[in-house]
Parts: C-alpha cells; sequence; structure tokens
C-alpha cells in the first residue's frame, strides 16, 4: 500500500530578508570592515612616524569623496570609531561649504556656551578661515593627539554652534536639535574614548 507524499512549498520569506542579502553583501561584514578600517586610521596613525600622515587625514574627504566616506562609516553607531570619524568629515564639509554661514553661527553661539567655545579653541574673531582652520586642526589631532581630545574639542564646537542656532530666529528647531544630537555624540564618545584602557 503506497502512500503519495505531500510535498509542502517552503515557506515564503519576507521581502526585506532577500533585499537585504540582493546583492551579496553580508551587513555585518560590512560594518566589520568599516570599524577596522576606523581602527587602522585612528590608531595607526598615532603609531606611524610619518609626518604625512595627519595631512592625509584631513584631506581625507577631499581625495576620496565624502561620498565615499559616507557610503563606508555613514550607518556606523556614534559610539564606534567608525561613526566618530564619520561625524568629524561629515563636520568638516559642512563647514568648508558654508564657512561664512558655520561663523555666523558659531558667532551667535559664543555668549551663550562659554566653557564650549574655550575647548573649541576657535581664534577670535571667529571668521571663516579661522573656522576652517580649526576644523583642519581637530582632524590633525587624529594623528597628533589622544583622539578623546579630537572628540571632545569637536564636541565642544558643535555645541557653540547649536547654541547660535538656537539664537538665531530663521533656522528651524529641527537643525538645532540636530546640531545639539552631533555635540552630544561626540561628547558621548570622546568620554567612551577616556575610559578605554591602555594598550
Amino acid at each position: 500500500m503506497s502512500e503519495h507524499r505531500r510535498h509542502h512549498r517552503p515557506a515564503p520569506r519576507e521581502a526585506a530578508f532577500f533585499d537585504e542579502y540582493a546583492d551579496g553583501a553580508d551587513p555585518a561584514l560590512l560594518t566589520e570592515a568599516a570599524e577596522r578600517a576606523a581602527v587602522l586610521l585612528v590608531r595607526g596613525a598615532r603609531s606611524s612616524e610619518d609626518a604625512g600622515v595627519s595631512e592625509r587625514l584631513v584631506h581625507l574627504a577631499d581625495t576620496e569623496g565624502i561620498e565615499a566616506i559616507a557610503e563606508v562609516w555613514s550607518h556606523a553607531a556614534a559610539d564606534t570609531l567608525a561613526g566618530c570619524l564619520w561625524r568629524l568629515y561629515l563636520l568638516r564639509s559642512w563647514v568648508y561649504a558654508d564657512p561664512a554661514g558655520v561663523a555666523r553661527q558659531f558667532e551667535a553661539g559664543r555668549g551663550r556656551a562659554e566653557f564650549a567655545r574655550v575647548v573649541a579653541g576657535v581664534a577670535d574673531p571667529p571668521g571663516p578661515d579661522e573656522l576652517r582652520g580649526m576644523v583642519d586642526e581637530v582632524l590633525r589631532g587624529i594623528a597628533e593627539r589622544e583622539f578623546a581630545d579630537v572628540l571632545l574639542r569637536a564636541a565642544a564646537f558643535a555645541r557653540v554652534v547649536a547654541a547660535g542656532r538656537a539664537g538665531l530666529s530663521e533656522i528651524p528647531d529641527a537643525d538645532v536639535r540636530r546640531m545639539l544630537a552631533l555635540a552630544e555624540q561626540l561628547e558621548a564618545a570622546g568620554h567612551l574614548e577616556l575610559s578605554r584602557p591602555l594598550g
């Protein structure tokens, strides 16, 4: 007596599952590769004896393009090295794209965030050239100083700008919150870096 075996159709998968792997790239592997690249840049830069490393770090977005950097690091969590580098390069690109506007916002925030202004270390008065110089100096710090100092200085700069935006009526509240969130992310990452065991 023979029985006909029933063939069950495979359970359908969610479309998003296939979309996630459609290009053959495993997101977890991409995240890991992005973080490894960031670790090599941050940790390797300080141990390098090549005097040109700091200048290459400053101009990485110029030579590779901010879009290429975004593709690698923009989805990384804010407290990872990859996420920190993305935020630093994004800040630099913004300063270079609108130095006069940034200078106006920073000027408006100087009196509202006095301590942060001092930590940011922008020359007085904070004109477009001074702000470009400051943001480049921050990125040079990846190779020349403790990374926590780099993050805290960038956070202080973003905090002054956020305070300035809050005092300018034409700037939407969403833009104020966005800059404040950036400042808080960089500051939290800086404190996390300070707590990292040496070696």
